[in-house]
């Protein structure tokens, strides 16, 4: 039994290497662009055009970071058999799966709440341009 769970820990370990250079692409890609990108969406113009051309442009950016996020997950789905082992040995590997994990998750999640956020503030500025509309049509219809 001991032989057998110590093959299957290198086993493992071998998927492992494998599936770390999609972790080290993904991994990659968010320090290097994905945050850099998120944090140029933080502040949004004040105007309902300029807000609808960073939409635009954040849509454009989601799509390609969602496909990162969703590439990373099934990479991590490919490791959930890690969590029977505890060995020393697969402790390592057991860490730098973390740290991928916890990195992915609060990309994806920040992905989540910028991608609702300029959703929510776009839909409040098309409210107040329409209440505004509606009010220089009042104002002119007063006027005559």
């Amino acid at each position: 039994m001991l032989s057998n769970k110590r093959i299957q820990e290198l086993e493992l370990v071998m998927e492992f290497e494998k599936v770390e250079e999609c972790f080290k692409e993904v991994s990659s890609w968010i320090e290097n662009v994905g945050r850099k990108r998120l944090k140029e969406t933080i502040n949004l113009d004040d105007s309902l055009e300029m807000l609808l051309q960073a939409q635009k442009q954040f849509r454009e950016f989601d799509l390609i970071a969602s496909e990162y996020c969703r590439r990373g997950q099934e990479a991590l789905k490919k490791m959930d058999r890690w969590e029977d082992f505890s060995s020393v040995d697969v402790h390592s590997y057991r860490v730098k799966l973390q740290t991928y994990k916890d990195q992915l998750e609060e990309f994806c999640t920040q992905l989540d709440e910028n991608r609702h956020r300029i959703c929510e503030t776009v839909r409040l500025y098309e409210f107040f341009d329409k209440v505004r509309q509606g009010i220089c049509c009042m104002e002119e219809g007063v006027k005559n």
